[in-house]
């Protein structure tokens, strides 16, 4: 008897088990697809909700790439620069914009090359031999072999070495000049040299005998000198990440003691949900403004590798530790075809900025292999960085005091 009611169960649950799938499919066979007035209605409804909720991205100052782009390119009828022309410093003197471009010849040794301009775009003076030359590359005498750095280096290019990535910075009559110094094998350290401005005007390149300012067996570049003294002392930033870093020294002829160099740190860490993920360093030595020092910086973004993009923030006046001011997105992208048409695609990269008649001229150099510029109006480019920067109101770090934390 319980056998029997057993199977009963069965059965019913098997029964009632078809009719519930049988109204399932009829339902689903009465449903429409849904018509053309009733996905018109969902897309404005789904409008009204987006406007209602806008996502605001937050515009950077603008730089506006000149139209005469690339404005100094290789020359083949020049060996010593007739593969690049690149990341040129810069300084505004005798109503003139300066520039010393890293430039690659024939023996992949990389020197620095002269050329001047009076309007800041067309180069109307440009030298037929180098303004500056490596005193140590690969097939120099007397080069002096150092610990391999920790980390391997890959050169732009130059794989004999020479100097790369120039920064010049005009203080009362001298001009300073600090590049990273590559002797083709190993040694990756920054360097220091300067003449009298009077003879850099004159191209008389008595440079002085460059001292090496960062240690041995380490790989540190875009260390950039300020354009004045800062609490009666010459400031170098030598880091920006993971936090601002200066030394200060009151006089630049103490790096000629070969122990003398500025021990520095500098920290991949990611900056999450930002444009800047990972910070590369400083571009251009810091121009003082209104709003205090105006500092560009290159980087790049994780979510978008491979490709160096251009930013900038404003320093404190007095403590310039402290961030006032960064740009929430990139003033200048790798887009134009000279930026991705080179030894390396996806590459702007700045070592030199001046102001001309208020107006803002920034040289980098394209794809590692061509010179270029971008400007906008100083004032209005300082107002957009506030406006749209975030503000930090606390030190960032301590003060670097001869070259330790």
């Amino acid at each position: 008897m319980a056998r029997a009611n057993s199977t009963q169960r069965i059965v019913q649950r098997k029964t009632a088990a078809k009719k519930t799938q049988k109204r399932v499919v009829k339902k689903a066979a009465k449903k429409k697809a849904p018509t053309l007035k009733t996905r018109r209605a969902a897309l404005l409804r789904a409008i009204k909700i987006a406007r209602a909720n806008p996502i605001v991205h937050k515009p950077a100052p603008e730089l506006r790439r000149h139209d005469e782009n690339p404005i100094i390119q290789p020359r083949a009828d020049r060996f010593w620069e007739m593969k690049a022309t690149f990341n040129p410093g810069a300084i505004y003197a005798d109503k003139r914009i300066h520039l010393l471009y890293r430039a690659i010849g024939g023996d992949d040794i990389s020197v620095l090359g002269y050329a001047s301009s009076g309007d800041g775009v067309t180069i109307d003076e440009r030298l037929e031999v180098p303004a500056f030359i490596p005193l140590s590359t690969k097939y120099s005498k007397g080069a002096i072999r150092a610990e391999l750095p920790k980390t391997p280096y890959m050169s732009g290019g130059g794989w004999n070495g020479g100097c790369e990535d120039p920064r010049l910075t005009l203080i009362d009559d001298t001009v300073y000049l600090t590049y990273t110094a590559f002797d083709g094998w190993g040694s990756i350290r920054l360097a220091l040299s300067s003449i009298p401005v009077g003879d850099f005007l004159q191209k008389r390149w008595q440079w002085k005998k460059p001292s090496l300012i960062s240690p041995p067996g380490e790989i540190h570049k875009n260390w950039v000198l300020f354009p004045e003294k800062i609490n009666g002392k010459f400031a170098i930033l030598h880091s920006i990440s993971p936090t601002i870093a200066i030394a200060y020294v009151d006089d630049l002829n103490e790096f000629e003691d070969e122990d003398r160099v500025i021990k520095s740190r500098y920290d991949r860490s990611i900056r999450q949900g930002t444009w800047d993920s990972w910070i590369r360093g400083a571009g251009p030595p810091p121009i003082r403004t209104k709003l205090g020092w105006l500092l560009f910086y290159h980087a790049m973004d994780m979510q978008d590798p491979d490709r160096y993009k251009l930013g900038a923030m404003i320093l404190d006046i007095n403590e310039p530790t402290r961030i006032l001011y960064r740009s929430q997105a990139p003033i200048l992208e790798p887009d134009a075809y000279y930026e991705n048409s080179g030894f390396k695609s996806g590459v702007v990269y700045s070592c030199g900025a001046v102001v001309k008649d208020g107006e803002l001229y920034v040289y980098y150099g394209g794809a590692d292999s061509v010179t270029c510029v971008a400007i906008a109006n100083l004032d209005r480019f300082l107002e957009d960085l506030k406006r749209y920067g975030t503000p930090k109101l606390q030190s960032e770090t301590k003060k670097i005091t001869n070259g330790s934390r």
